[in-house]
């Protein structure tokens, strides 16, 4: 069964398509409006619908019924059962690939970006990741340290680069994502300057670190946090990051083309 059709049941609610991450899709695939874009492990389809609605016709592929049943309904979007190991497209079908924060659950990775080269014909295949290596340690870890040593279960960048390299012959380029503070989407780091966002169950649910994670370790946190808030404690430790419009915690876009000789 995959993995979110039992941990993201409400996942619509508080991963919201954020359009500055869409239009930084758009300017790393570089392909024009009318092109068609395969989104791998398109989840509730929030990125897919965002960029049919920017001109672009989507195949929202995702194995999850549950994720695949809060997506909201657009003429553009075509959503596809399957996984990234095994894409349900003929070869060379579309302009450009995506895979938005996905590829951490995949099952075997060199097999998944064989078939997004397979899928894509010319055009960029584009993974926004993450790598705790390049990240500061921000206030979250302190709180929810088993969520720094959770992070390691991705792929060092470098190793990733290269094994995309290795499996597609394209080139790689690494494009930071700093992280506004107002980030509609709500992935692990994006609440870095609301933590009162991490009280919320509904918000823990849709992040798979904390949907997977002990549920006694979670609530060790969350008391930890909800008591240092109430008293003042967490702004005295950490009021400068209230002054922040933006960080960088380790995400980044792996941009992959065709070079040509």
């Amino acid at each position: 069964m995959p993995i979110y059709d039992s941990i993201g049941q409400q996942y619509a609610g508080t991963r919201v398509p954020d359009p500055r991450i869409v239009y930084r899709l758009i300017d790393l695939l570089n392909l024009p409006k009318g092109s068609t874009i395969a989104d791998v492990g398109a989840g509730t389809g929030g990125y897919s619908r965002l960029l049919a609605e920017q001109g672009f016709f989507v195949y929202a592929i995702e194995p999850s019924l549950v994720m695949q049943s809060q997506a909201q309904e657009h003429p553009q979007v075509e959503w596809l059962n399957g996984y990234a190991e095994a894409l349900p497209l003929p070869d060379n079908s579309v302009d450009g690939v995506i895979s938005i924060l996905s590829i951490h659950h995949f099952t075997n990775l060199g097999k998944a970006f064989q078939e997004m080269h397979r899928v894509v014909k010319s055009g960029a295949i584009v993974v926004l990741t993450f790598d705790i290596r390049l990240a500061e340690k921000i206030w979250l870890y302190d709180y929810f340290p088993w969520l720094w040593e959770d992070a390691a279960r991705f792929l060092p960048l470098s190793e990733l680069a290269e094994l995309i390299q290795a499996n597609t012959q394209r080139h790689v380029e690494a494009v930071p994502l700093r992280l506004p503070y107002d980030l509609s989407d709500l992935f692990a780091a994006a609440a870095w300057r609301r933590p009162q966002m991490y009280l919320k169950p509904d918000v823990r649910a849709g992040i798979s670190s904390f949907a997977l994670a002990d549920p006694s370790l979670v609530e060790q946190g969350i008391k930890l946090l909800a008591a240092d808030l109430s008293s003042g404690a967490w702004d005295a430790k950490y009021g400068e990051t209230s002054k922040l419009t933006e960080i960088d915690v380790g995400y980044r876009f792996l941009q992959a083309i065709i070079v040509q000789k």
